[in-house]
């Protein structure tokens, strides 16, 4: 298997029975070019075995960190990596220009065929087993109890100079962790997530949720010596989590290799007020060069519940005869045969209907007590936008089962985060304190624990766009959707025709 991009053209080739997701902003990455966005089953047919499909797309006005990724079944956990965008040459960053980058991948590493675990859950209605180790940039480390092989015996070491500044290109590759990172006696200087800068902040640890990019900025200023890096889990809900801390290492020029490893203490995995401080610093830069666009007016106000959910399934002997499942709205996101966008495209009838709902059909106390009735209704649901519409989106985490943090991506925009709680949304109270002048601009939030977040965002990106939650059980149990954003006037406002190559079904 292989896949390979190019930095600046970016043009990916995969070989592999699986899709690219490139989690990009609306206006350049498949830029009415959904044909390339890549998720199984809404925008193409699986490649299959021994075939290939050419992404075909073109970056314009963008630059950053973003991740690609397998985007079927549970693939990403293996077929993933880093896409970096320089700014174009001779535009400098609006932070001092770092020494040296580096791409610094996240990950979760199962002893177990991931698709094996996946599937056995499936069979029996429960959760799946959790990862065995977390990775950064694919080793465990020494304390794992993982032996690493190469030429990372103790993990991945990055080796710095004393004075020099350098920049970390952060990216969450696992498939169902967020995660905190944090070097021992180092500040980390916030500059950009998704792709998009943001007001510089100091803080000692980062969030970072699956399919999220942070890039940080690390002054090696500190004695000679080596400096332990960590990644471990985030999760404020009473649920099972791989509770390994992956390592790596900062060194300095000129350390000793028996030189003892300045240590850190990771956050507890329920640590919510750090979670909480990092998430409520960030900010867009909204200055003159890079101003914050966020709609003012509002045609579709929409508030969609996420969470889960319990429905009959006689051959679940494990689940008592039921299967947990996940829904928006109280729908499960059933997976068609033939791809959504072919289908509208195609304007084939039968695959998907656009009813669904802007509001949950069921009104109760999402975050108290749970409805006598957890079952949910199954579903191809789309919702329809018209070109360059503005929307409102309000999403709420329910108390069902669990209360749970979700970080949802959306496909074909970035959107602009303008509000966030604890409980249950008040329509009236709450939108008087959105932030409408500089708030982060992304392409994936999480919805607190108990909570919600409200977005916006235009849509003026025409074709069919996925949006799930990025913890891939839950996209699994069917916690996702789709936009269909309709064709504006004339041809820069339409979807282009399908390449040749697209895969069939």
């Amino acid at each position: 298997m292989a896949c390979s991009f190019l930095r600046f053209l970016l043009v990916l080739v995969c070989f592999v029975p699986a899709f690219v997701d490139c989690a990009v902003r609306h206006y350049n990455f498949n830029l009415r070019t959904g044909w390339a966005d890549g998720p199984a089953y809404i925008t193409q047919c699986p490649i299959q075995p021994g075939q290939s499909y050419l992404y075909n797309f073109t970056v314009t006005g963008q630059r950053g960190t973003l991740l690609w990724h397998a985007h079927i079944l549970w693939l990403r956990a293996t077929v993933h990596g880093g896409i970096v965008i320089l700014p174009k040459r001779g535009v400098p960053y609006p932070f001092p220009a770092p020494h040296k980058e580096v791409v610094v991948v996240l990950g979760e590493w199962w002893k177990s065929d991931t698709e094996a675990v996946i599937n056995e859950a499936t069979k029996s209605g429960l959760a799946p087993n959790v990862s065995d180790a977390h990775t950064i940039n694919g080793h465990p480390g020494p304390i794992s109890n993982c032996a690493s092989q190469g030429n990372f015996p103790g993990g991945f070491t990055l080796p710095v100079q004393a004075g020099k500044t350098y920049m970390l290109r952060l990216i969450n590759a696992a498939l169902n962790e967020e995660l905190f990172f944090k070097i021992a006696g180092h500040k980390l200087t916030v500059v950009e997530v998704d792709a998009t800068y943001v007001k510089p902040f100091k803080t000692d640890t980062v969030l970072i949720a699956p399919g999220q990019t942070t890039n940080v900025l690390v002054a090696a200023d500190q004695s000679s010596g080596k400096y332990l890096v960590a990644a471990s889990p985030f999760n404020d809900a009473p649920i099972a989590v791989d509770n390994k801390t992956a390592t790596a290492t900062v060194s300095y020029a000129g350390t000793l290799s028996t030189a003892q490893t300045t240590l850190t203490i990771p956050p507890p995995k329920n640590a919510t007020a750090v979670a909480n401080a990092f998430t409520n610093s960030l900010r867009s830069l909204n200055s003159k060069k890079f101003p914050a666009a966020v709609p003012k007016t509002v045609d579709h106000n929409l508030f969609f519940t996420v969470g889960l959910g319990i429905n009959p399934c006689p051959s679940c002997k494990a689940g008592n005869g039921s299967r947990v499942v996940a829904s928006i709205n109280n729908v499960t996101f059933v997976m068609p045969t033939t791809a959504l966008l072919q289908a509208h495209f195609f304007k084939q009838k039968g695959v998907f209907t656009t009813d669904f709902p802007a509001n949950p059909p069921h009104v109760f106390n999402y975050t108290g007590t749970p409805p006598a009735n957890l079952a949910t209704t199954r579903g191809t649901k789309v919702y329809r936008l018209a070109y360059n519409s503005t929307v409102q989106l309000v999403m709420q985490d329910t108390g069902i089962i669990s209360p749970e943090n979700h970080p949802i991506h959306l496909h074909g925009f970035n959107f602009f985060a303008v509000g966030r709680g604890i409980g249950n949304y008040n329509p009236k109270s709450d939108p008087k304190k959105f932030n409408l002048v500089d708030p982060v601009e992304r392409n994936t939030i999480g919805v607190p624990s108990g909570g919600w977040v409200a977005i916006r965002f235009r849509a003026d990106n025409p074709g069919v766009w996925f949006m799930h939650c990025h913890l891939e059980i839950h996209t699994t149990w069917g916690l996702k959707m789709a936009f269909l954003v309709e064709n504006g006037k004339g041809a820069n406002q339409s979807l282009l025709p399908p390449p040749g190559d697209l895969p069939k079904c």
